[in-house]
């Protein structure tokens, strides 16, 4: 494999991000141009999904650190065997996710605050969804294993297609059948990109025969995937867990039209912080590649020019955004009242987007390492403490709405990106390397005789 390089595998993962980010996005906007809170019912239906999902990172976080470790420390068949692990255990895992959202859907909403007729809609949205998360799960599989080859041109034109044929489906169907139309397209679309995506990675990277290596069953590996991914999701999921836990307090005490605007600045912001996710995930399969490798000064050295470069591409986007506040924000919306408070929000959002540059960044870099357990326990802390907390006492005690819930959110992203930069420098990471060497695997094996 040739040498990895950031531009070459970030710029790939950016328009594909960018892409996968558009699926929920043109749902959101066709559905705003006929009602708002149809729109407003696909988001809160998305984020019940992210917690759901949480198994496919599990598996999706570990395997992408295994992989990459591998293939650095040139265990091209141990990387193998990982993979098929992998793909294997999505496909069972998604079978039994798409069953709890056809038979629990609407309880789901409910607990997150959901009430009438966005719980109507998010409802009838979710029913058809929810379904077809196997598919969801396959895409999540294959594009972990051909991004850590360095192949990452190939899953980004497989998402743009994805994106280009939902955008279509949904101009037809949602004017027609409303948020099922919506919930239609996004399926047809993921059933199709997963089949793809199967045929390219059983074509150019792995051979169907690779499915032999689960016998006998991998029990260690498959226990390295979970001692690996399960610290790493809880990590995305207690994040994801706080919004919906914040959403629900934010239901009873924020106006209409400030929940309307929580919506609208959300997704504006999601392009914020697309570089920094695709830095940071070119980031991580750089790394891995490295720590595999043992080369941990050039780690070291690779996740400081990446931070940086992300954070400087942050400074860029978010002044852009702030200059652009009112149109992008009437670009969704005509309501006076929406564009003025989100004009504020987004203004306020810049001291945010720089912690949440730099977790998202150096927690990638962390994981690529293998240190996954040390974000876990900041953000038990600080998304609990600050963010649910603090979101709650400006929000709702304070009476400040939706401005203090910007200001506990960013406090949370900031006290966890001090955490995170002090971690790295520390260098604490160098000694959670993952995989085993040949050597030390036939050591643990085979103990040294006792004479």
């Amino acid at each position: 494999m040739k040498k990895l390089k950031l531009f070459n595998l970030a710029w790939p993962i950016f328009i594909e991000t960018a892409m996968f980010m558009l699926l929920g996005f043109i749902d959101v906007y066709i559905l705003s141009q006929y009602d708002d809170l149809a729109a407003s019912s696909v988001n809160t239906a998305n984020q019940t999904v992210s917690i759901m999902t949480i198994v496919f990172q599990i598996l999706s976080t570990a395997g992408a650190v295994m992989i990459s470790q591998y293939l650095g420390a040139k265990e091209r068949r141990s990387a193998s065997l990982v993979s098929v692990l992998l793909l294997t255990s999505q496909a069972f895992f998604g079978v039994i996710v798409s069953a709890v959202f056809l038979l629990f859907n609407r309880p789901f909403l409910m607990l997150v605050g959901a009430d009438g007729q966005i719980l109507d809609y998010a409802t009838r949205y979710l029913s058809i969804v929810g379904g077809t998360m196997m598919f969801q799960a396959l895409i999540n599989g294959c594009s972990v294993i051909i991004r850590n080859h360095g192949m990452t041109r190939m899953t980004m034109f497989v998402t743009a297609g994805m994106n280009i044929l939902n955008t279509g489906m949904d101009i037809i169907l949602v004017p027609a059948m409303g948020v099922e139309g919506a919930a239609i397209a996004t399926c047809i679309s993921r059933i199709i990109s997963s089949i793809i995506l199967v045929i390219i990675l059983f074509t150019k990277i792995e051979s169907p025969s690779a499915f032999k290596l689960l016998k006998p069953f991998p029990k260690r590996e498959f226990l390295s995937l979970l001692k690996i991914g399960i610290p790493s999701a809880l990590e995305t999921f207690l994040y994801n867990l706080s919004q919906l836990v914040i959403t629900s307090i934010v239901l009873y005490c924020l106006s209409e039209n400030e929940l309307v605007t929580k919506t609208y600045v959300q997704i504006i912001t999601m392009f914020f912080y697309l570089f920094a996710m695709s830095i940071g995930q070119a980031s991580q399969i750089m790394i891995g590649h490295l720590v595999g490798a043992k080369e941990y000064d050039e780690a070291y050295r690779q996740g400081l020019r990446s931070y940086r470069t992300a954070l400087l591409i942050s400074v860029i986007t978010c002044t852009i955004g702030i200059l652009l506040r009112k149109p992008l924000l009437g670009f969704f919306t005509d309501n006076a009242d929406v564009i003025a408070i989100g004009s504020t929000i987004l203004l306020m959002n810049a001291v945010l987007e720089f912690g949440r540059t730099t977790n998202i960044v150096i927690i990638a870099c962390m994981r690529g390492a293998g240190d996954v357990y040390f974000p876990t326990i900041c953000a038990v802390m600080s998304n609990w403490i600050i963010s649910v907390a603090g979101s709650y006492l400006f929000a709702v005690v304070f009476g400040m709405g939706i401005y203090g819930l910007w200001i506990a959110l960013a406090a949370d992203e900031i006290v966890r990106g001090i955490m995170m930069i002090v971690r790295w420098k520390s260098g604490a990471w160098r000694n959670k390397r993952v995989v085993k060497d040949r050597e030390e695997v036939h050591e643990l094996k085979e103990p040294a005789e006792v004479t």
